[in-house]
């Protein structure tokens, strides 16, 4: 299961709409969790629009939170959207079955059973979250609270059954740029959180739309790895004897 999780508390500036973005990585089969972040104020009407509309084009759920929420609501919408991609499938495989894709229509020991299996799943299916850092300049009083959700995701993943990795990314890494740094690439160990943000360099800009698809980028070109691996170990096997 992949997903992008995206923490700002404002509107995107700059570059390609992040609800369109939004919509290339659901077709990916990448869902796009967003979370607002409030402070003193709000993110404002525009801003709460665009976040909710983030999360509708990716197939994702949205908060808007304060800094004290920030790390319970990380983790909550984190392993709901995990359950939810593995029901909608098992919903799809019904349909195909059955000819019916609701699981509220099945006797309910049939009903028990299959709700049983969605939250094995959730445990035990492999799960990658791209976390994506707006670092523009209001968010600099954020980004300690934002450090401790990463940290408190981590440790939360890792009590998961399947294997959970994390990698974090923020934009922009220029002051009026459009582009999107990896602060950490695919990883399952904590020790490597602690010293990602005292490096940031915190920017003007928003440019979202486009660092979602930088992140989208990030998991075509793993898994383009992965099949050229696989590729060739299924070469290599034709020819053991």
């Amino acid at each position: 299961m992949k997903q992008i999780l995206l923490i700002t508390d404002g509107c995107s500036n700059v570059g390609l709409s992040p609800v369109v973005a939004a919509a290339h990585a659901k077709a990916e089969g990448i869902a796009v969790n967003i979370v607002g972040v409030l402070d003193y104020g709000d993110v404002g009407e525009l801003g709460a629009a665009e976040i909710e509309e983030i999360a509708r084009a990716g197939g994702g759920l949205s908060r808007l939170v304060n800094t004290r929420q920030l790390s319970q609501t990380v983790q909550m919408i984190t392993r709901k959207t995990a359950v939810q991609s593995i029901q909608l499938a098992v919903q799809k495989e019904l349909k195909n079955v059955l000819g019916n894709g609701s699981i509220e229509a099945l006797p309910p020991d049939k009903r028990s059973e299959v709700v049983r299996v969605i939250d094995e799943l959730g445990e035990t299916t492999k799960l990658q979250v791209a976390l994506l850092i707006d670092a523009s300049a209001s968010m600099k009083p954020k980004l300690r609270a934002v450090e401790e959700a990463i940290h408190d995701l981590m440790l939360s993943l890792q009590a998961r059954q399947g294997g959970s990795e994390i990698a974090v990314f923020h934009f922009p890494s220029s002051k009026y740029g459009d582009d999107c740094m990896m602060d950490l690439d695919w990883t399952d160990n904590l020790s490597g959180v602690s010293s990602l943000f005292p490096k940031l360099q915190m920017n003007g800009t928003t440019p979202t739309g486009p660092a979602i698809m930088h992140v989208i980028d990030f998991y075509r070109r793993g898994d383009y790895g992965r099949k050229s691996r696989d590729e060739t170990d299924g070469m290599m096997s034709d020819y053991v004897v």
